[in-house]
């Protein structure tokens, strides 16, 4: 890989970060669309308090998600030219998360409200309870797991360093990496 400067790094990053968001903004969007004409429906004056509950907490964290997604874009609008991309990248990269949290929640919640309707509130709470035990795996502990399994520069942490970024050589654990051990713990030859 070439080496490039912090303000190349940080271009690319931000480049990186807004693709993975038009991604997931979407599915924010359609979720938080439909949740907004659930209440104008001929049913929704049939569910219980509870189940109005849970459709606050679809809605409310749908537009949270949606806020956390969209924010990159706009405050790189706001920030524009004042050389302060690495900042925008790192504030980026927690909206980022803060949003998958939100969707999570939103879409627990929704698929919850659903199947409550549809059966009852035992398959509704396994549904909800299996989702969310899906979406912590794959979006947060899977990806902790693998950060945490980095050696640090002193050998002794978990943290990569942070001049270099995942996707370097030496720091992203990918095949062909240089000086990168293998999964077996053996040195790559």
């Amino acid at each position: 890989m070439k080496q490039e400067s912090h303000q190349e790094r940080a271009d690319r990053n931000f480049v990186e970060l807004l693709q993975g968001a038009r991604v997931a903004v979407t599915g924010v969007q359609v979720l938080f669309a439909f949740l907004l004409t659930v209440p104008f429906s001929s049913g929704f004056g049939r569910i219980d308090l509870a189940d109005r509950w849970l459709y606050y907490v679809a809605l409310v964290s749908a537009a949270v998600a949606s806020i956390c997604y969209i924010a990159p874009t706009t405050q790189h609008r706001v920030l524009f030219r004042q050389g302060l991309k690495e900042k925008l990248v790192r504030r980026s990269n927690f909206y980022g998360i803060a949003g998958a949290l939100a969707l999570a929640v939103s879409m627990t919640a929704a698929t919850m409200l659903v199947v409550d309707y549809l059966f009852h509130a035992t398959v509704a709470s396994v549904t909800a309870a299996a989702l969310a035990v899906l979406s912590a795996w794959t979006w947060f502990v899977q990806p902790a797991l693998d950060r945490s399994d980095q050696p640090s520069p002193s050998g002794r942490g978990a943290h990569p360093s942070p001049s270099k970024e995942p996707g370097e050589p030496g720091e992203s654990g990918e095949p062909g990496d240089s000086g990168e051990e293998a999964s077996s713990g053996e040195p790559r030859r």
